[in-house]
């Protein structure tokens, strides 16, 4: 999505230096591993894991660290939460049934962690037909607006389902950057204001 292949360099403290595109550095277990080999760990080697791309990796001056985590309440959520400060999560999901259980799932534990959760995403919210420009909710309208009123959050805005979002990620230019003032780049900008917003402010 970011467009970057290969190995980090390490730097003379053998600390591994993040991949950078468009201005943001990245760290994957993905640029550790080959393309196609699947990463079928559990417990301590998930920890290991997780240690090595937080503290053996050479940052530098960050304005924000995010952390994308898989759905579920597992090793990697619990790991993370309690190792590292973290100033507060993102639960996002699409609006059908099966997917706001491991929403409600997440938000809970976070909050079981004491990490702030600073509201949900409302990701694949709606279809429109890029002849007719009819607006189908294929997995549903109102899932996690309704979730989200339940456990007296947020709602950090909608993703649609779209097109050009699957394209311009496959072609590693994120739609911000190819396509800023689509309608799909405007929600995704909307969102990161949104997180800023509910965000401490850092020290100068």
């Amino acid at each position: 999505m970011m467009n970057l292949k290969g190995n980090p360099e390490l730097t003379p403290k053998n600390l591994m230096r993040p991949l950078k595109n468009y201005g943001i550095a990245c760290m994957s277990m993905g640029f550790l591993i080959e393309e196609t080999a699947p990463v079928v760990w559990r417990g301590l080697m998930v920890m290991s894991a997780v240690e090595k791309l937080l503290r053996q990796v050479d940052w530098g001056q960050l304005d924000y660290l995010v952390i994308d985590m898989p759905p579920g309440t597992g090793d990697v959520q619990l790991s993370v939460s309690q190792n590292i400060p973290i100033t507060g999560a993102v639960i996002i999901s699409t609006p059908q049934d099966v997917a706001l259980l491991d929403a409600r799932k997440g938000a809970e534990m976070f909050r079981k962690v004491h990490v702030p959760v600073l509201g949900l995403i409302q990701n694949m919210s709606v279809f429109q037909c890029p002849k007719c420009k009819h607006e189908t909710h294929i997995f549903g309208a109102d899932g996690v607006r309704d979730l989200a009123e339940t456990l007296g959050l947020d709602i950090l805005g909608d993703i649609p389902l779209h097109v050009n979002i699957r394209e311009t990620c496959d072609s590693g230019q994120p739609v911000v950057i190819s396509q800023p003032q689509s309608d799909a780049a405007k929600a995704y900008l909307k969102i990161a204001k949104e997180i800023v917003r509910r965000l401490p402010v850092p020290p100068a």
